[in-house]
């Protein structure tokens, strides 16, 4: 346990108090770059927010700032590394930000920055250069108000989050040594309805691919041939049909052996959440929610394992008529997947079940597109409890807790390659419209942040680093 545990954790404040106005002229500096990753164009805008960012980083009191490599756009790190015996967190954020079109649907220049209602407006103002400041002028309070922290701080900030992060585990692979420590914290997920906070505990992982089947070399006519081969598309449905039940339950053997169940308590959470079946159901437009039996509707959608056929094509099907067997068909099918199943795992048992079901007269083919493991940090893990109580001692109210049903593969490199436990600590308003036109930042979620994060590492000081490791 560290010896520079504070005793006062609102010494920050004159500080904070001090430096708003250069706080947020930092903040609207930042955001005002274009660094689109998933455009080439925007390539030294991406560089350009790099470098900026590692002399902000300078600025505050971070050491060994670096711009790193990537066979991309580069990854900015610094650290603080003098607490003995404190725990070391990783936190992570990026600076690169989605496209802005449709610009039309702009009330302002998307990377001109407007103040408006105590909110940012601007591409990039929540997603994710928000946090990214956040974290950055936590430290800074505390280094200039302490002149140390209470623990060791590694700052890593990517800039392909918005275009897929490829090159993202490479370079953690190659930085292991570099990236050692107790506990990672993610600040890129949303508050709950209402700005209410909470705490993401987790996400699912996915497998994408696709299903190619293959009939006669050629189109046939319906007519001369119909009842002498096999039709791909028939195939298909039927491959379709018979990978998921009307129950929602999945047929692929052994796809659940590996799933951990949600646990009481966090059943119980989940159970907290305001969510609303009926308006849930009005608002997508359905008569009826369906699914896996034994489950509520929000712990089937975040909690539990699935399989969707994405897309199916293949055939005539302009105006009009053609009456063919078609060659071939084609699905796009995505599992999502819970904590300890892997895609690789998955993948072969989907694979090997496909081939076993395929109709007679027709090959099939199982691509894999793209995959990503999931991720999930208990409720009563010592850091979630930290992050809870640091959260509620500066928003007033205590967090609430949920899963995400979607998939964010950074958390898994954390996890799977450094082996750390992942807090995905965010303090977006959920409907800040990030990736849409006219994304915006409340700012008294923003200077709040800034006092919940301070507080959160002051916390997490207080532990061991022992207390927080994952099992081996």
């Amino acid at each position: 346990m560290s010896d520079a545990v504070t005793i006062d954790p609102t010494d920050v404040e004159p500080f904070l108090d001090a430096n708003r106005t250069r706080r947020m002229a930092s903040y609207i500096d930042f955001v005002r770059i274009p660094s689109v990753s998933a455009l080439p164009e925007h390539a030294a805008d991406c560089r350009a927010a790099a470098d900026w960012l590692s002399r902000d980083l300078v600025a505050s009191g971070f050491e060994h700032v670096t711009v790193g490599e990537t066979g991309g756009h580069p990854v900015v790190y610094g650290d603080w590394l003098h607490a003995d015996g404190a725990p070391t967190v990783i936190a992570y954020g990026h600076y690169d930000v989605q496209p802005a079109d449709p610009l039309e649907l702009w009330e302002s220049p998307p990377f001109d920055p407007i103040l408006r209602d105590n909110r940012l407006i601007a591409r990039g103002a929540e997603d994710n250069k928000s946090c990214v400041q956040m974290h950055v002028r936590a430290a800074e309070a505390l280094l200039q108000t302490r002149g140390r922290l209470p623990l060791n701080l590694k700052l890593l900030v990517e800039g392909e989050e918005e275009s897929g992060s490829a090159h993202l585990d490479s370079w953690l692979e190659a930085h292991r040594d570099l990236l050692r420590a107790d506990v990672a914290v993610i600040s890129d997920t949303d508050f709950f309805e209402g700005n209410r906070p909470a705490l993401c505990l987790g996400v699912r992982g996915l497998l994408q691919v696709q299903i190619d089947v293959t009939g006669p070399d050629r189109d046939l006519h319906s007519g001369a041939y119909g009842g002498a081969v096999a039709n791909p598309i028939q195939a298909l449905a039927a491959i379709l049909d018979a990978l998921k039940g009307a129950d929602g339950r999945i047929h692929i053997p052994r796809f659940y052996d590996d799933v951990v169940d949600i646990s009481p308590a966090e059943r119980a959470a989940l159970a907290d959440l305001p969510f609303d079946e009926d308006e849930f159901r009005s608002s997508l437009g359905v008569d009826v929610l369906t699914g896996e039996p034994g489950y509520t509707t929000l712990e089937r959608k975040t909690a539990r394992p699935t399989l969707d056929a994405n897309g199916i094509w293949g055939g005539f099907s302009g105006v009009g008529s053609k009456t063919i067997i078609p060659a071939e068909a084609h699905a796009k099918v995505s599992c999502r997947l819970v904590p300890e199943q892997r895609p690789d795992r998955i993948l072969q048992e989907l694979g090997d079940h496909v081939r076993r079901i395929t109709p007679p007269g027709v090959h099939v083919e199982v691509i894999e597109l793209g995959s990503g493991l999931p991720s999930l940090t208990p409720i009563d893990h010592p850091a979630t409890i930290a992050a809870a109580r640091s959260i509620e001692a500066t928003f007033g109210v205590a967090p609430l807790f949920y899963r995400a049903g979607g998939s964010v593969p950074v958390t898994a490199s954390f996890g799977d390659l450094l082996g750390l436990p992942v807090v995905l600590m965010g303090f977006a308003p959920p409907d800040s419209q990030a990736h849409s036109p006219n994304e915006w930042m409340d700012l008294a979620n923003f200077e709040t942040g800034i006092r919940t994060i301070a507080r959160y590492w002051d916390e997490l000081g207080r532990l061991r680093p022992e207390d927080l490791r994952v099992p081996s």
